[in-house]
């Protein structure tokens, strides 16, 4: 069951991440954050945190069932 929540933890990690990361170029306008290099580095590394979850959790092996 854990493996599940990684997975789901990762995922929104990736998409904050990289709605910050958009925002804090200046991509996405409209908010405080929109322009704030603060936010592109905020954002890159919940991205790149997720990226990682994501994929030790798709290259994790399952235990076999016995």
């Amino acid at each position: 069951m854990k493996r599940w929540i990684t997975l789901a933890v990762g995922v929104v990690l990736v998409l904050v991440g990289a709605v910050w990361v958009l925002q804090g170029i200046g991509v996405i306008t409209g908010s405080f954050m929109t322009g704030q290099k603060l936010w592109f580095l905020i954002g890159l590394a919940a991205f790149l945190v997720g990226v990682v979850l994501v994929a030790a959790n798709l290259t994790r092996r399952r235990k076999p069932t016995s």
